[in-house]
């Protein structure tokens, strides 16, 4: 077999069988990294602060400084990978992700669990948003339409790490002690290193002009000013409780600072441009905002709620939200292998209503199976607007910016994700009361109806991807 026989072997069988499991179960083995590591340090925070002689407070930074550096990281890793290629970003978050966990294993004080944490937010970044990338590029190569099942997939891999994320970080802190929850992430690196060696295929030659102005390329300040307006608004959304005003005017002044900059730059962040003439990619945004909103506040809030009013042990909680996860699983998989987009995002919005109205007669003694409905009931809503916002989001999107869309899609829901924290801490108070979970339901109904108004009123939306 001659040299130049072989590529196009590789090729056929790419055309064939484009998505077979050496292309993408690297990407997705990546992509769960982020939300793994997101869930499974909180099992590890007594035992950090115990070793390390710092209060609760301190170390529950560790949680928010990777949710900082992933909404910031994300669209950054999409940018970088239009300039270097997507292969080579996602190959690059993983050594840093391998470098995170030797620091954070071997950490010798409470900063360079810091440094760590802040460098495995980077690492694992890169993956979501070059997978993207990959796969759009692998579609259209072979003059596929929308990966629908390929999507499917990647739903599903975040919905398991983030609910099992919790287990797997209770048991590896009970056998080897919270240093495991840094040094997983060694063999967990090397296994998608070798992985993506061996089967995603190596990106094309640099273009010449991002080699020569290569500065120019990066758009250093977007960046910059993108950083400064996601971090003052998410020290803001942190501490809704007592709300630091004078935060606002920063973000006012650095989002506007950024639009006009990158309303001029030749080679954007974000292409602004483009954002405001696609109203339909903005309100993909804004769901995925309020999904995530919404299920983060419904999963911690009642979580705490069980614990707390309904006397539940953690281990009786974690089994009554396991439906959740398993429904969410079995609704991706159907929704994915049909393709279908605007019914499921409505039945989100209905099932995150319903939620609501469950949640608000619910009280302490409840029985189990009402808060097994419950639990199910998110499920709906996690099933069906995982994969039918990604898929609008793939149609909505011109392949050239689908990394830096993909990474903006993930900022948004980490906005959520931290919104909710403060949402929980105000709609709570003190203590986890059957009050305040009412009072939680009201707002979750409202998150429901916005959901539900978004997809209603969008006629752009597709019935299907098919």
């Amino acid at each position: 077999m001659t040299e130049s026989a072989a590529p196009e072997i590789a090729s056929d069988s790419a055309a064939r069988k484009p998505f077979g499991w050496r292309f993408t179960a690297p990407l997705l083995f990546g992509s769960t990294l982020n939300p793994i590591n997101s869930s499974m340090i909180a099992t590890g925070l007594v035992g950090i602060g115990v070793d390390f002689h710092t209060g609760p407070g301190e170390t529950a930074t560790l949680i928010s400084v990777l949710y900082l550096c992933s909404a910031i990281m994300q669209p950054t890793m999409g940018k970088l990978s239009t300039i270097f290629g997507p292969r080579r970003v996602f190959l690059s978050g993983i050594i840093i992700l391998l470098i995170a966990g030797v620091i954070g294993a071997t950490a010798p004080a409470f900063g360079f669990l810091l440094l760590s944490r802040a460098l495995i937010g980077i690492g694992t970044s890169a993956a979501y948003p070059t997978a993207m990338a990959l796969v759009r590029k692998r579609a259209d190569s072979v003059g596929m339409g929308v990966p629908s099942r390929v999507l499917g997939n990647f739903s599903i891999a975040a919905q398991i790490t983030i609910v099992f994320g919790l287990p797997l970080g209770g048991v590896l802190t009970g056998v080897f002690g919270w240093q495991a929850l840094f040094a997983v992430n060694i063999p967990l690196a090397l296994i998608t290193l070798v992985l993506t060696l061996t089967g995603v295929p190596k990106d094309e030659a640099i273009p010449r002009e991002h080699r020569e102005s290569l500065l120019g390329a990066l758009d250093l300040p977007g960046i910059l000013l993108f950083a400064g307006a996601v971090t003052s608004l998410l020290l803001f959304l942190a501490s809704l409780k007592s709300p630091t005003w004078w935060l606002l005017p920063i973000v006012v002044v650095l989002l506007a600072g950024l639009v006009m900059w990158e309303r001029r730059a030749s080679r954007p962040l974000i292409d602004v441009r483009m954002l405001g003439a696609n109203l339909p990619l903005l309100r993909t945004y804004l769901r995925q905002l309020l999904v995530a909103l919404g299920i983060y506040a419904s999963l911690y809030g009642i979580s705490q709620w069980m614990e707390q009013s309904a006397h539940l042990s953690a281990f009786a909680v974690g089994l009554i939200l396991l439906p959740l996860s398993g429904l969410s699983i079995v609704i991706s998989r159907l929704v994915s292998g049909r393709g279908w987009i605007r019914w499921p995002l409505i039945l989100s919005g209905a099932a995150l209503i319903a939620t609501a109205v469950v949640t608000l007669l619910i009280t302490s003694e409840s029985s189990v199976l009402a808060l097994i409905g419950m639990s199910l009931l998110l499920g709906c809503t996690n099933g069906f607007g995982g994969f039918a916002n990604q898929a609008a989001l793939y149609l909505q999107t011109p392949a050239a910016e689908i990394a830096v869309a993909s990474g903006l899609y993930r900022t948004f829901g980490y906005i959520g994700a931290i919104f909710s924290s403060s949402l929980i801490g105000i709609t709570f108070g003190s203590a986890a009361t059957d009050a305040g979970l009412h009072t939680l339901a009201w707002v979750l109904g409202g998150i429901g109806v916005g959901v539900l108004i978004l997809t209603l009123l969008d006629r752009s939306i597709p019935r299907s991807a098919k």
